[in-house]
């Protein structure tokens, strides 16, 4: 037991600077994160309604009641929308993972070559990723427009894809005079796509940068003797530089699957008011836990989703480190 207490002596005496100086934060980090956590935690085992919102967290206790309204009561209303968004939301984070990783990767490859313009273009590509995301779904909202947004006009004035692609059997809607009726991207089962591009659009410049240094790292060495040895540049890609890669790619994934799960200002944005209501199809489950809270004022209801919501992501990412961990040590 002596030498134990020793021991933490020693260690108090050798570090004992370094956490008089962390102290500070680590108190601020107490007081911005555990503590509204607890207090989430206990608002979602209340009552905590417009009507009981003067007593606050004195509000009824009702136990597990909105945690079982919200995870298994079909016939609630709350139930089927945040089952929809969970729904929409896997949806979104998969294509935008992908589409992020693919021309994140895609880019990175092209501006390692050597031309001459590389740090302009480097600095262009990267303007997406700086425009504040509330602004990029400002931006796309007003492009996805059905007569007056600039992608209709694209595909239907200038390219006039529903001619070439009515070769392909693809049919569009008209009205009573023939006149065509551009598609609403913003309603009906569209809305989900036109959530996942501006989202990949924003994304995959900052993937793009992590892959271009993350190849500049790889000694060309590796690739001057695979050369020799005969392979292929197919060869060399999916044998040295993805296997490389793999710390990257798994760092870039888990980043967008925290990112895009809390996807919040692009949607909101997109629908034009600070709810979103983006309808069954386009959904996500952020802007959805934010309609229950300050849409109808039910606060116990909302931290319950939250507290599910924010459980599942650090699973989620536990998991992902756990898995990773070796790759991301050796990065």
């Amino acid at each position: 037991m002596a030498e134990v207490k020793g021991k933490k002596q020693n260690l108090w005496k050798k570090h004992r600077m370094a956490i008089l100086f962390l102290a500070p934060a680590l108190l601020a980090l107490f007081f911005l994160l555990l503590v509204p956590l607890l207090q989430a935690i206990w608002i979602s085992l209340l009552d905590l309604n417009k009507s009981t919102l003067d007593q606050f967290l004195s509000s009824p206790f009702i136990g597990m009641r909105n945690y079982i309204e919200v995870a298994f009561s079909k016939s609630s209303a709350v139930h089927q929308g945040l089952w929809d968004a969970i729904r929409n939301t896997v949806i979104y984070t998969f294509f935008v993972i992908v589409g992020t990783v693919v021309f994140g990767l895609g880019g990175a490859l092209l501006i390692n070559r050597k031309f001459k313009g590389n740090a302009l273009a480097r600095s262009l590509i990267m303007l997406s990723w700086v425009v504040p995301s509330y602004v990029v779904g400002m931006w796309w909202g007003f492009m996805w427009q059905q007569e007056e947004g600039i992608i209709n006009i694209f595909l239907f004035d200038i390219v006039h894809l529903d001619v070439w692609s009515s070769w392909f059997g693809v049919h569009w809607e008209y009205n009573q005079l023939g006149e065509l009726l551009k598609p609403r991207w913003l309603t009906g089962e569209n809305t989900i796509w036109a959530i996942i591009i501006p989202s990949i659009w924003r994304l995959w410049p900052f993937a793009m940068l992590l892959f271009y240094y993350a190849l500049k790292s790889i000694p060309k060495e590796i690739y001057e003797a695979a050369e020799i040895d005969g392979s292929t540049k197919i060869e060399r890609f999916f044998h040295i530089t993805l296997p490389l890669l793999r710390p990257i790619i798994a760092l870039v994934v888990l980043y967008g699957v925290i990112s895009n799960v809390y996807s919040f200002n692009i949607i909101t944005m997109m629908f034009g008011n600070g709810a979103g209501l983006p309808g069954r199809y386009g959904d996500l489950i952020l802007p959805n836990i934010f309609r229950n809270v300050f849409g109808v004022w039910d606060f116990g209801m909302g931290a319950a989703m939250s507290v599910l919501l924010m459980g599942a992501m650090a699973i989620f990412s536990l998991a992902w480190l756990h898995k990773f961990k070796e790759d991301l040590s050796n990065d």
